[in-house]
């Protein structure tokens, strides 16, 4: 059975659609699969009848049974060859079935068409499973939201919505489109996008995503994004972008398909003349047999090896958070060697908290903080969130610096009153200055594995704020089991040597670089690649990483509500859990393992029948129950990886 991926959705679409009298949603949903049925129904009617003498009645059954089985993949094959010039299987199995009629074997015709019917529905079902996720998702996201209009409420469609305009949500509602608070205080259930179930609490100022669940607080919302171009919407085109991208897999095997096809078509044609004058075989021994190598030689199975396996791991995966753009980044996955960690975000929380604030004699507190929270408050940097968060707890206001720049891979730099601040790593303010400020505080805080962040205004180091992340709780059983599956994990991070070498002490990683810009990191990976010629993934936060994961082999995001993470990244952890990483990799092994299993089956039966059918020991019912049947296997088999987290079990 052929579906190529290019086309698996109008084939779908034509299953449900050309068939108008399947007016219901089950009709619509299983037509493809009633079809089959049916045929097979009225196969074994024909066949009855033909048991008690009702010829003529079982030839009229058999040929409804074809109309009906046969009717979407001989219109599909008929299409594919007069519009886009292929020769594809679908025409094969049609022009097989009409051979077998005409030497008046209709019940072999009958039945290699009902399987070759159950073959496509079962493909078909791998579509749709794989489409599940979307489905699940779109009914997630609100049609129609309550605009605010001056005092007036009133009720529009999303689509409506525009930049600027503010919202009402209600308890109980979900978020319709992505925006911030202006007014309201409440908990928020992001579970759908970050698999954390604990509500977050939000305030103004805080930003809320399409489709999450808001809790008991009524909400005023300034719409940011138009209902299109929300996260929820990017999540959801990811995943469709990924079922209908092809791997290089999948590309061979349609360009094998095509060429085959040609192949047994000519070789049919041969066998039509030549076995009668070379080896003496009669006309109707000849037809005949030229007709069971019509039926035996075609690639179904083949064909069939990548497409359902490749959909059902996809679907598997979106399931457990992992978004793949494309099918490629799973057979990248299943050859990994080497996978490199940026710490913040990756592997601790990336969420941390102020410790301890030092400031030089004479430097009044509040006005240190105020500043350093204002100039912070325009950077994406998570310890920049961590100081301005900290900030503002204390109700400390805030103000717009006259000019603020952020240095990448060093801090940030602003001018405020005529003065020059800096705010970031150790090398950004001066060494000298840095590590003899306090009599050395800053050493003592990174002993205790806190992460400094050094201020200075002008010349003069004039403060350090140490904050502390904490290590994911599934980072160190992620890393255990990609050690387990032969996979090296690397930590590379900006942070100090103490600082990286703790972490990765603590969660069991080997190897690690540290106080890395992103031009370090970028040369890391290169030299994996490169020099050691291994396939590397990289897994960062999506901004900062963002050359790293370029030039990675596949680069892996921590997506929990980030649109630039989904932009960034080939793959993206929605759920942000390393240990979902580790089991698609183990997932994508076993996808390789069954498309292998496939293929060596697939065409083993080719050649047995094959052979068979040379030595005269074939009948076309043997033939087409052998054919079909090991297409029916390969699909069940493919099938299976929608099942199971991983490669535990044995395939």
């Amino acid at each position: 059975m052929s579906v190529p991926l290019s086309q698996q959705k109008e084939t779908n679409a034509a299953s449900v659609s050309e068939v108008k009298w399947l007016s219901y949603p089950f009709f619509k949903r299983n037509g493809q699969l009633i079809a089959a049925l049916g045929s097979g129904l009225l196969l074994v009617l024909a066949w009855l009848l033909s048991r008690v003498g009702q010829e003529s009645v079982s030839v009229l059954l058999y040929l409804t049974a074809y109309l009906i089985g046969g009717y979407v993949q001989g219109k599909e094959g008929l299409m594919q060859l007069f519009k886009e010039r292929k020769v594809t299987v679908n025409l094969l199995m049609v022009l097989a079935a009409l051979g077998a009629a005409l030497i008046g074997h209709w019940a072999e015709g009958a039945i290699l068409i009902f399987i070759f019917a159950l073959s496509g529905a079962l493909e078909t079902y791998a579509v749709n499973k794989s489409h599940k996720e979307i489905t699940a998702l779109m009914t997630l996201q609100p049609e129609e939201a309550t605009l605010v209009d001056g005092d007036a409420l009133r009720k529009v469609h999303v689509e409506q919505l525009q930049i600027g305009q503010h919202i009402l949500v209600k308890p109980g509602e979900r978020i319709p489109v992505d925006g911030q608070i202006v007014k309201g205080q409440t908990t928020i259930d992001e579970s759908i996008l970050t698999g954390e179930s604990i509500p977050v609490e939000k305030g103004s100022g805080d930003e809320v995503f399409t489709g999450t669940m808001n809790g008991l607080g009524t909400l005023v919302v300034c719409v940011q994004k138009e209902a299109h171009d929300t996260v929820f919407q990017k999540i959801v085109k990811l995943v469709q972008d990924a079922q209908n991208k092809k791997s290089s897999g999948q590309q061979f095997i349609e360009r094998f398909e095509t060429i085959y096809v040609k192949v047994v078509l000519a070789v049919v044609l041969l066998m039509m003349f030549l076995p009668h004058y070379l080896f003496g075989w009669s006309w109707t021994e000849t037809i005949y047999r030229a007709i069971v190598l019509l039926v035996v030689a075609s690639p179904c199975a083949i064909v069939a090896s990548i497409s359902p396996a490749m959909l059902s791991a996809i679907s598997n995966s979106a399931r457990r958070g992992v978004l793949l753009k494309s099918g490629v980044h799973l057979e990248t996955l299943a050859n990994l060697q080497a996978i490199c960690l940026d710490k913040t975000g990756t592997i601790t929380q990336g969420e941390p908290v102020v410790t301890d604030v030092y400031v030089c004699d004479g430097m009044d507190i509040e006005q240190f903080l105020r500043t350093v929270g204002s100039v912070e408050q325009v950077s994406s940097h998570p310890l920049a969130d961590a100081i301005t968060r900290y900030v503002k707890d204390k109700g400390i206001s805030l103000f717009q610096p006259e000019y603020v720049e952020n240095v990448p891979g060093h801090g940030v730099k602003a001018q405020i009153e005529g003065h020059e601040w800096k705010i970031g790593k150790l090398d950004f303010v001066g060494k000298d200055k840095g590590y003899a400020f306090q009599n050395g505080i800053a050493h003592k805080l990174e002993q205790e594995r806190k992460t400094v962040v050094y201020v200075a205004c002008g010349e003069e180091v004039i403060g350090v704020i140490a904050l502390k992340d904490t290590v994911r709780e599934e980072a160190k059983h992620a890393v255990a089991r990609f050690k387990k599956l032969g996979i090296e994990p690397v930590l590379i991070t900006g942070d100090t040597y103490d600082t990286a070498q703790k972490i990765a002490q603590e969660v069991g990683i080997r190897h690690f670089y540290a106080q890395c810009l992103p031009e370090d990191k970028v040369r890391h990976i290169h030299r994996l690649r490169g020099t050691e010629g291994k396939q590397v993934a990289m897994v960062g936060d999506g901004i900062n990483d963002a050359p790293a994961l370029a030039a990675a082999s596949v680069g892996i995001t921590m997506g929990a509500g980030s649109d630039v993470a989904i932009e960034t990244g080939d793959i993206v952890l929605v759920k942000n859990n390393l240990l979902q990483l580790a089991h698609t990799v183990e997932l994508a092994r076993r996808m390789n393992r069954i498309i292998k299993q496939n293929i060596v089956f697939s065409v083993s039966v080719i050649i047995l029948l094959v052979l068979a059918n040379a030595f005269q020991v074939l009948t076309l019912p043997y033939g087409v129950i052998g054919h079909e049947g090991s297409t029916l296997l390969v699909i069940l088999n493919g099938l299976r990886l929608l099942k199971g987290t991983g490669s535990q079990g044995r395939d």
